[in-house]
């Protein structure tokens, strides 16, 4: 019988390395994995380990985190006392000063109508970014049992110390055994091992990018909320030195409610505004005086917050107008209006509560509900140019009053609330804006700026 040099010859250096080799590159694998895998499987760890209600109400934890919200409350409470003793002092300020009054309209409103881009704008980059997170996370959920199977081979073989190789056969035959196995299967590993972690290493960086645009668009909407309420104070200053101007604007207003309600048609209502209802026949007067500067158009005239007539005259004013709101067009003039007819104006799907501002300097000729548009603003630009529009919540101007280009003059819904509209778009709001000269509706497009460098600001 030969002895056991013969059978098993001793190993040399590089032999007895090898499997140490291996595991060493399976184990760097592993702890890889581990700190990466603690974040994917997180989610299903706090759910398992999520405590009864009972004991959530007496864990210290939850204790604290109401603490923390109760404080976060105060302080939120504490900075609107705040902003409120501001908006007063400020106001108290501008006292009767309507042109320093408009300047604090327009800029504010411009300020509204940027933060609601950003918002919209971080919005858009967050769904395809949420989209992808959700994809990897899908992948992994379903790829559990594999990245189990990983983790426990590689548990299994750093575990297994390499037995001494001279002082049994049985040893040394498993020795050997072992090397060839983890030559053949450790690849395999790795490579299984370095996909879950390109994974779960992806996963950490949308996370990461997704808390950087959320934190930006937490500071975005708490901004929003600031100026929406320092607008509604200013926007309500307005509106109360304006009725002290006009006594009687609140009963003019109810009028010309009752009297839109006998016509059936906008070029009818038009008509009747501008020929029944005081306050909208002195606009439409002083529009015939005033409305139609002379000569070229000087976009630095806009910068006059304290003028009392337009000016730009309005056909001079093409490629120059601003949306009145922040949206998309979804419906374009000409095109179908989806009932058998054309579209007479456009349509811009917004935000809900988006701020509606002047695309032009006009008088309101009215202002209220009409038909099946909702709540509609008319104003006339002079020159037998009328703007009308539609779809608003809310409207905050009167009859007779002149407006400024920019100036914030309504707030939309949460919904569509033009009924031509509503049939197909009732989730979002949607503004309707049509142009007429001398009664016939007209092209809006070439009134509109290529670009927001373009657009005209009061």
């Amino acid at each position: 019988m030969h002895s056991l040099p013969d059978i098993y010859p001793r190993p040399d250096a590089a032999s007895r390395r090898r499997p140490l080799v291996l595991l060493s590159a399976g184990l760097l694998s592993l702890i890889s994995l581990l700190s990466l895998t603690s974040l994917a499987v997180a989610p299903a760890a706090a759910q398992v380990a999520a405590p009864s209600p009972q004991a959530a109400a007496v864990s210290p934890d939850i204790i604290k985190q109401r603490e923390q919200e109760l404080e976060a409350a105060r302080e939120q409470q504490r900075k609107t006392t705040e902003l409120q003793q501001k908006l007063k002092a400020d106001i108290a300020a501008i006292g009767q000063d309507r042109s320093k009054l408009n300047q604090q309209l327009i800029d504010i409103a411009a300020g509204v109508r940027g933060v609601e881009t950003r918002i919209v704008d971080a919005e858009a980059r967050l769904r395809p970014l949420d989209a992808r997170e959700q994809q990897i996370r899908a992948s992994l959920d379903s790829r559990r049992s594999e990245i189990v199977e990983v983790l426990a081979a590689l548990q299994r073989a750093g575990r297994r110390t390499p037995p001494a190789l001279l002082v049994r056969p049985e040893d040394a035959l498993q020795s050997l055994r072992t090397a060839m196995l983890l030559g053949s299967v450790v690849p395999e590993l790795r490579g299984r091992a370095e996909k879950l972690s390109s994974d779960l290493g992806e996963l950490v960086a949308l996370r990461k990018t997704i808390a950087t645009e959320r934190d930006a668009l937490a500071r975005d909407r708490d901004r929003s909320k600031d100026d929406q309420v320092r607008l509604a104070a200013l926007v309500d200053e307005r509106q109360r030195q304006q009725s002290a101007i006009e006594k009687d604007m609140e009963a003019e207003g109810a009028r010309a409610i009752t009297l839109s309600k006998q016509v059936d048609s906008l070029q009818g209502l038009i008509a009747k505004m501008e020929q029944d209802v005081k306050s909208a026949a002195k606009a439409a007067a002083t529009a015939s005086l005033q409305g139609a500067p002379n000569g070229k158009p000087n976009p630095g005239a806009l910068k006059d917050p304290a003028r009392l007539s337009p000016a730009i005259a309005f056909a001079s004013a093409k490629g120059l107008l601003a949306f009145p709101v922040n949206g998309s067009k979804i419906r374009d003039f000409g095109g179908s209006d989806g009932a058998g007819g054309v579209e007479k104006g456009i349509s811009l799907a917004s935000r809900a509560g988006a701020q509606v501002t002047t695309p032009c300097d006009g008088w309101v000729v009215y202002a209220g509900p009409f038909r099946s548009y909702g709540q509609l603003l008319i104003l006339n630009a002079g020159g037998g140019y009328h703007v009308l529009i539609a779809g608003m919540e809310r409207i905050s101007v009167n009859i007779g009053q002149f407006v400024l280009t920019g100036e914030p003059v309504a707030t939309m819904g949460s919904t569509s609330l033009v009924a031509s509209i509503l049939a197909t778009t009732a989730s979002q709001p949607v503004l309707y804006v049509e142009f007429r000269k001398d009664g016939t509706p007209i092209d809006p497009g070439p009134w509109w700026a290529a670009n927001e460098g373009e657009k005209v600001r009061g």
